[in-house]
């Protein structure tokens, strides 16, 4: 793992660490009343949401600075469910395919992963949903885990394959190079 994703997911596990106190609340909401819906999904009563955090990789992106490819990590809370939503870095074009092809594999692979979720956010790549159903059945430091290992994962996946789509277009060009020469 690199050392500057170190205190990105240090953060984020610290964040998530305080938003994971959720319980069993059945939802209040008339047309799903006395139901286990995320009220974090629902949004209709404020009073039992947290306020949204945001984690970013950089100080930079913190600032502002309008950059497309920053990491950053959106974790809203209510007293039922938190949901993490996930921006993966995309410093270039290929990046930017890699990330929307191995994620659009993810979520057509949803229903395995429980807390994954099978759209996004607006302006995330992957969101997760944890209800206090997962947090029973997982335990916190579980779910703490995967969603740290995911990022970590995720980074190191896509460095890896992009690393092998250069190298193949490297000797693939060589190649036709080769076959150029007389």
């Amino acid at each position: 793992m690199a050392l500057s994703l170190r205190p990105y997911t240090n953060n984020i596990r610290n964040e998530l660490n305080k938003a994971l106190c959720i319980q069993t609340f059945p939802c209040q909401a008339t047309h799903v009343e006395r139901h286990n819906k995320p009220e974090v999904e629902i949004r209709d009563n404020p009073e039992l949401l947290l306020p949204p955090v945001t984690v970013t990789r950089s100080a930079t992106a913190a600032a502002g600075s309008g950059d497309s490819g920053r990491e950053c990590c959106l974790i809203e809370g209510s007293i039922n469910s938190v949901r993490v939503s996930l921006r993966i870095g995309q410093m270039d074009l290929l990046e930017e395919e890699l990330v929307g092809m191995y994620l659009s594999f993810l979520q057509q692979r949803a229903e395995l992963l429980d807390v994954l979720r099978r759209v996004p956010l607006p302006g995330y790549d992957v969101s997760f949903l944890i209800t206090d159903s997962h947090l029973l059945q997982y335990g916190r430091q579980r779910l703490l885990d995967f969603v740290v290992s995911f990022i970590e994962e995720m980074d190191s996946e896509i460095s890896t394959m992009k690393l092998a789509v250069n190298s193949r277009g490297r000797a693939v060009a060589t190649e036709f190079l080769r076959s150029l020469a007389f």
